[in-house]
Order: structure tokens, then sequence, then C-alpha cells
């Protein structure tokens, strides 16, 4: 009984985190509510929440971690912004993940106007490109977190429907 409590607390901490990881950068977001689910499908033993639902999860996971990465060299398209923007983008993006929360709010903004600088030597286009990407990077945030909350929303579908 006490290990159902403690597997069900730390499957419910995961979720929790994973949450506030989707807002806050430091954490995994959509992993750890991943985590968190399968966590309390395998206290189940499945038996509520089954492979396919597990497998429709999983993917959901993979996908958001695509998200930042694309919306932003989205945001970055929109404007019309050369090649090298939007791969000065999607660079910053990945640099800024290791460089902590600094790292994921300007890196996306820094790579997308260097590399519009380099492209096209005008450093008012190349701030229009940055805060392109910028807003991309929110908009991704965004639906991450919805992303997130469609997770556990299937999870307590499944859960909760037999």
């Amino acid at each position: 009984m006490t290990g159902t409590i403690i597997g069900w607390v730390a499957a419910s901490l995961l979720v929790i985190a994973g949450i506030a990881g989707t807002i806050l950068p430091a954490l995994p977001g959509t992993p750890l509510v991943f985590l968190g689910l399968l966590l309390a499908a395998w206290m189940d033993h499945f038996q509520k929440v089954g492979g396919w639902t597990i497998t429709i999860l999983a993917v959901l996971t993979i996908l958001s971690l695509f998200v930042d990465v694309f919306a932003v060299a989205l945001g970055v398209k929109r404007v019309d912004a050369s090649r090298q923007a939007i791969v000065g983008a999607m660079l910053g993006t990945f640099i800024g993940l290791f460089m902590g929360i600094p790292g994921l709010i300007f890196g996306p903004l820094v790579g997308a106007a260097a590399g519009e600088f380099i492209a096209r030597r005008d450093l008012y286009r190349a701030g229009q490109v940055g805060l392109a990407s910028w807003l991309g990077m929110l908009l991704g945030s965004a639906l991450k977190l919805a992303l997130t909350f469609l997770m556990v929303g299937l999870f307590i579908l499944a859960y909760f429907w037999k």
C-alpha cells in the first residue's frame, strides 16, 4: 500500500514538474509529463491506460520536442528572412538550450538577428527578424503547453473511460 502511494505521488510530481517545465525553460517539460503518465499507467499495470494511449502520448512528447526549433524557424520565415537567419534561429535555439534561461530566451533572437545581419548587412532588418524569431518562440511555448495539457487530458480520459 505504501509503495502504491509513493508511486502515485512520484507520478503526480513528475507531471506537475513537467507542466512547470513547459513554462520554465530550465526543465524538460513534456518528457517529464510523459514519464509521470507512464509511471501512473505502470502503477495500474496498464489496465486502464494501455499501449495505444501510451504510444499516442509518446508521439505527442516527441512532437513537442521539435516544436521549439520549428516554431522559431517559422516565425523567422514569416517575415521573409534569409536562409542564414533561419539557420541562425535554429542554431540559437539549440545552443540556448545549454545556456539556461537567458540562453533560451535570447538564443533564437540573437541567432536569427546574427544570421540576417550576415546575409543582408542591415542592422534594422536583423532586429526585425530577431523579434520575429522571439515571437515564434512564444508561439512554440504556447503550443507545447497545449500539447502537454492534451497529453494529461488523454491520460485522464483513458484512465476513467473504462
